[in-house]
C-alpha cells in the first residue's frame, strides 16, 4: 500500500508569512492576537483576533486574478505556491493527470460575497459583477490553484468546518493510495468579514475579554471562549515511492479517522475518543507510542472538559502522562485553517525535536494523566495526534510520525 508523505509546507498565518517565520513563533510561544478594527468589535462583540500580519496579495496573486477572488482563496494560492517550493516540486514537468488539489473550507469567499451583495442591495442586480458566481463558492481555493498551475488530477473540497484541514489530508492520503501521485491538502480561511464575524457570534462561543492574554486561554481555569482568526496552511503530500532519496520528507501520514457526535451539541466524549482510537489503531501504534497530542481546544470550558475527558479515556493508562498542547491559542481558531496549522506544526515539531505549549496557560484545569504542557521544550518526538472538532459533530483525528524509507 502506496504511503503518503509530505514534502513541503506552505504557511500564511498570523504567525506569519511562510512556515519559517510560523516556526520560530511558535517556538517563541509568542502571542499573535490583536484588536479588530473598532467599528467589528462594537457590533459583533468580539475586540480580538489573529489577523495575518504584512500580506500584499500582489506579490502572491495576479493582478487580473485579483479582482475576481476573495482573500482566502489569496492566502490558499500563496499557501499552495510556498508548498511546491518547498518540496522543490515543479508542476510544469509533472504529468498533470499526477497531481490533485484537495483543500477545505468552511465560511467561502464572504468577504468578496458580502461586499457583491451589498452593491445589489444598494444599486441594483447591475452592480453585482460576475466574479460573485466563482468567488464565494467554498471550491473556489481548490478551483484555482489547480487552474494556476495545470494540476488536473482528482480535486475535491472538504466542507467540515474546524475539522476540514485534517479532512483534507486524510482524504489525500486516500486518493494517493488510489494511484494519484501527488496532491495538494489543507486548506485557508479569511472569517474576518463583518459577514463572517456575525455567523460567528450567532453561536456565542466568541471570548468578550478585550486583553490578547485572557481571550482565549484553552484548559485554563479562566477559558471564556475563543477568538477568531485568519490563514491556515497546505501540504504537498506525495507517495513516498515518487520523492526520490534526494527530497527532504517532514514525515509521514500514518493515520487518519473522522467520527460524528450523531447531534450538533454534544457534551459526551464518547465519539471523540473514538475518533483516536480508531486513528490510531490505523498507524499500527498504541497510545504509549505517541509523543505529543495536539488538541482542539475549544477554549471554553465545557468543551475542554469534554476533550479532556477524551484524552484520559485513551491515554489514562499510559505510566508516563501524554504531553498535551495547543499552539493555536496564539494566534486564534482559523476554522479549517486552524487544523491544517496544527498538522504543519506537528511536522516541524516532528523534524526538530519541540514540545510547543497550550498557549495563554496559566491556571491549568485539574487533567489527571495528562501533561498540558506550560512552556515549549525540547523533546524527542516521532509520533503525534493531531485533534480537530467542527460545528456540527464533526471529530478527526490524524496521526502523523517521522518517516523511515525503510518502513
Amino acid at each position: 500500500m502506496s504511503r503518503a508523505v509530505v514534502t513541503g509546507i506552505g504557511v500564511v498565518a498570523p504567525t506569519g508569512v511562510g512556515a519559517g517565520r510560523h516556526w520560530e513563533s511558535v517556538r517563541a510561544n509568542r502571542l499573535r492576537v490583536t484588536a479588530l478594527p473598532e467599528g467589528r468589535a462594537a457590533t459583533y462583540g468580539v475586540s480580538l483576533a489573529g489577523q495575518v500580519p504584512q500580506f500584499t496579495p500582489d506579490e502572491h496573486v495576479d493582478e487580473r486574478l485579483l479582482v475576481q477572488t476573495d482573500r482566502w482563496t489569496w492566502f490558499s494560492l500563496a499557501a499552495v505556491r510556498m508548498a511546491l517550493d518547498d518540496s522543490g516540486f515543479d508542476p510544469a514537468v509533472r504529468d498533470p493527470y499526477s497531481v490533485a488539489v484537495s483543500l477545505a473550507a468552511a465560511s467561502g469567499g464572504n468577504e468578496f460575497g458580502q461586499r457583491e451583495m451589498t452593491s445589489l442591495y444598494t444599486q441594483g442586480p447591475k452592480a453585482v459583477t460576475a466574479y460573485q458566481s466563482i468567488a464565494w463558492f467554498y471550491a473556489a481555493s481548490t478551483g484555482q490553484a489547480s487552474i494556476r498551475h495545470g494540476l488536473k488530477g482528482s480535486s475535491s473540497v472538504l466542507v467540515t468546518e474546524g475539522a476540514g484541514g485534517l479532512d483534507s489530508i486524510g482524504h489525500a492520503r486516500r486518493v494517493i493510495r488510489r494511484g494519484t501521485g501527488s496532491v495538494l491538502a489543507g486548506g485557508t480561511e479569511a472569517g474576518l468579514s463583518p459577514y463572517a464575524l456575525a455567523c460567528q457570534a450567532a453561536a456565542g462561543r466568541m471570548s468578550p475579554k478585550t486583553a490578547p492574554t485572557e481571550a482565549y486561554t484553552p484548559f485554563d481555569v479562566r477559558a471564556s471562549g475563543f477568538v477568531p482568526g485568519e490563514g491556515g496552511a497546505v501540504l504537498l503530500i506525495e507517495d513516498d515511492e515518487t520523492t526520490g532519496p534526494a527530497r527532504r520528507v517532514y514525515g509521514e501520514i500514518a493515520g487518519y479517522a473522522a467520527t460524528h457526535d450523531g447531534e450538533t451539541d454534544t457534551r459526551s466524549p464518547a465519539q471523540f475518543a473514538r475518533a483516536m482510537r480508531l486513528a490510531l489503531a490505523d498507524a499500527g501504534v498504541g497510545p504509549g507510542d505517541v509523543d505529543l497530542v495536539i488538541a482542539d481546544a475549544a477554549g471554553d470550558a465545557i468543551r475542554d472538559r469534554m476533550e479532556i475527558e477524551a484524552l484520559q479515556a485513551v491515554f489514562g493508562d499510559r505510566e508516563i502522562p501524554v504531553p498535551v498542547a495547543a499552539p493555536q491559542a496564539l494566534v486564534g481558531r482559523l476554522s479549517v485553517g486552524g487544523s491544517a496549522l496544527a498538522a504543519a506544526t506537528a511536522l516541524l515539531c516532528i523534524r526538530d525535536g519541540l514540545l510547543p505549549a497550550v498557549g495563554n496557560l496559566r491556571h491549568p484545569v485539574h487533567a489527571p494523566g495528562l501533561e498540558l504542557v506550560r512552556t515549549p521544550r525540547s523533546a524527542p518526538v516521532g509520533t503525534v495526534l493531531v485533534n480537530a472538532r467542527g460545528l456540527g459533530g464533526f471529530n478527526s483525528c490524524l496521526v502523523l510520525r517521522r518517516y523511515h524509507p525503510e518502513g
